[in-house]
């Protein structure tokens, strides 16, 4: 089981970044091996990833997760079925000055991978950055 947290400052007002992050269609701007995200009824949406696992072939991988968008707290929790219990949750808080923020991701897995998740943490963060910075 694994509990893991990282957080990063973007530089782009707090409010811009949550609208960003809320609209789940942009989620393949920033997650990495993430080719396509549609949102269904409710909190439900449909992913594709490309994924290349050292022990099978290269492929893409189709499924579903939940966001619920918390506009309260401008936070946004996640997660998708399965046995290894992966949800996490992403808040996004006031940075130095009004045109920063703060993204703090939590991320919660009974597959515990130490380092190969905190990597996948910062790409992700580093992603969100680049994509919120630049989009």
């Amino acid at each position: 089981m694994g509990d893991y947290r990282k957080s990063i400052t973007v530089d782009a007002p707090p409010a811009r970044l949550f609208t960003y992050l809320s609209d789940v269609r942009n989620l393949p701007n920033y997650m990495p091996r993430l080719t396509s995200a549609k949102p269904l009824e409710g909190d439900k949406v449909e992913v594709t990833a490309h994924i290349d696992p050292a022990d099978g072939p290269e492929q893409d991988v189709e499924g579903e997760a939940w966001i619920h968008v918390l506009e309260e707290g401008k936070s946004l929790e996640w997660g998708a079925p399965g046995p290894h219990d992966y949800h996490g949750r992403l808040h996004i808080g006031p940075g130095d000055t009004e045109n920063a923020a703060t993204l703090a991701v939590e991320l919660h897995t009974e597959h515990a991978e130490g380092e190969q998740i905190n990597q996948a943490l910062e790409e992700t963060l580093s992603g969100i950055k680049r994509a919120a910075e630049h989009g």
